[in-house]
């Protein structure tokens, strides 16, 4: 498993994806279809028509890398919401991964600092 840096941001695209794309293909549909740039290093996460396959597209400072999750059983969840693009936490995309449906869980509110103090 990858381990992002903190500042990097999950997006999910809720369209299906034909998962014969590629580093090319997947790097237009972040382009044209969710309006990103596909080299600001944050992680695209593409699902098939029939969830079950995922791939999750970044830019680490020199080149492409994509990971690749096919299921055997089963489907991934994911909430099919009215946009194409959809923030997701790392932790929810470690849920989405794992199988877990995070649309009934419950997150309480959690003690952090604010920004300008943590310098």
């Amino acid at each position: 498993m990858f381990y992002p840096e903190a500042n990097v941001r999950v997006w999910l695209c809720t369209e299906p994806t034909d998962m014969r794309r590629s580093f090319n293909g997947l790097s237009a549909m972040v382009k044209h279809i969710m309006n990103d740039n596909p080299l600001s290093g944050h992680l695209y996460v593409f699902v098939n028509k029939k969830r079950t396959m995922i791939k999750v597209l970044f830019f680490d400072r020199n080149g492409y890398a994509i990971w690749s999750k096919r299921l055997e059983q089963g489907q991934f969840v994911i909430n099919q919401g009215h946009e194409i693009k959809q923030k997701l936490s790392f932790a929810q995309l470690q849920c989405l991964l794992e199988g877990i449906d995070i649309s009934n869980a419950r997150q309480y509110k959690r003690f952090s600092l604010p920004e300008k103090a943590v310098a």
